[in-house]
């Protein structure tokens, strides 16, 4: 019994055909007749042959890999991004290579360069917090390979870019708490380096100032990252009698800080609102249930895998294009309110 994967040889050799027909045959050319293909697929089918992609590469110049660059695996975000991505790219004929960053700009060089080296067709990113630096991404271009930005994206580099509107989304969750009767609202937020984080701060309190409610600067934190333990231990440095609502800018950091305002004493929502971001499945089943922005990560992901193998497809070039993907506000107990 031979040893090793089935080659296209093998195929040849067991139906005393060439090698040529055989490939030909497995890409259904009508060249081939019928019969023959159909008993080459057959024997394939039977041998277990698979493609050897490392040789296909090398013919076309293409590997039908794209690679995939997030901060985070374990957030339920991304997940829903990386679904999207796979069910858009595997239709089309292509494997996905997943990286993390952990949130380090020197790992995000590092797996950039990885993907470089791997020679992949394109590449989707999503920048780390750390991030200020982009010459790995500028590489990536420079090299003439197809790149998409998503969510966290960088304004320094030309690219199709998928995003939500986040200061929109800041100035829905103001109006929401300004109809639940806010007077004192707070935010708490992620690095304040970060484009989506900014944006959310800024639609938040620039609908509270067109209501005439302008947020002190002691109501503004900023947290290393958006989890639970970072909710936790900021929520300790607001003071209660100042604020009556709270905007955090990932749920894991608004349900932090709940935890932080019961141990307190403080109720949700009669003396404090609660409203958070992403709408994680948590979100629904915590205590209070967590009034939430709904953000589409698996239309980001499926979004940004079309645009990129549009790209890689296409023969002429064309604009680069952002997608602006629409948010809507879950309401739920931690801010009284079952309608949006």
């Amino acid at each position: 019994m031979k040893k090793g994967p089935v080659t296209i040889k093998d195929l040849a050799a067991e139906l005393n055909i060439s090698p040529s027909t055989v490939s030909r045959a497995l890409a259904n050319n009508p060249l081939v007749k019928l019969s023959t293909r159909r008993e080459v697929q057959r024997l394939a089918k039977e041998q277990n042959y698979q493609p050897n992609f490392t040789a296909l590469s090398l013919k076309s110049s293409k590997t039908k890999t794209l690679g995939i660059i997030i901060p985070d695996i374990v957030h339920e975000f991304f997940g829903l991004v990386i679904r999207g991505i796979e069910d858009f790219a595997y239709n089309k004929g292509y494997n996905v290579i997943i990286c993390s960053t952990h949130e380090m700009y020197q790992r995000e060089v590092m797996v950039t360069k990885a993907l470089l080296n791997g020679r992949v067709d394109g590449i989707m990113a999503c920048i780390s917090k750390e991030s200020q630096n982009y010459d790995h991404f500028k590489e990536i271009v420079s090299r003439n390979i197809p790149l998409v930005f998503f969510d966290c994206i960088c304004e320094e580099i030309d690219s199709h870019r998928v995003i939500i509107d986040d200061f929109h989304a800041g100035g829905e969750v103001a109006k929401h708490l300004i109809k639940t009767g806010s007077k004192k609202p707070a935010f708490l937020g992620g690095p304040k380096n970060l484009s989506i984080i900014k944006d959310r701060l800024a639609g938040f309190k620039s609908t509270f100032e067109s209501a005439g409610i302008v947020i002190p600067d002691s109501n503004v934190i900023h947290c290393d990252s958006g989890n639970f333990e970072d909710g936790r231990e900021a929520a300790r440095n607001f003071k209660l009698d100042e604020l009556d609502s709270l905007f955090a800018t990932t749920d894991m950091l608004a349900i932090g800080a709940i935890k932080t305002f019961k141990e307190s004493g403080v109720r949700i929502p009669d003396d404090v609102s609660v409203i958070g971001f992403s709408n994680w499945s948590v979100s629904e089943i915590y205590e209070p249930a967590l009034t939430t922005v709904n953000q589409p990560g698996y239309e980001m992901g499926f979004k940004s895998a079309e645009l990129l193998i549009q790209q890689i497809e296409g023969d002429e070039v064309k604009p680069f294009e952002t997608h602006i993907l629409p948010t809507s506000l879950e309401a739920r107990e931690s801010t009284g309110s079952s309608d949006s």
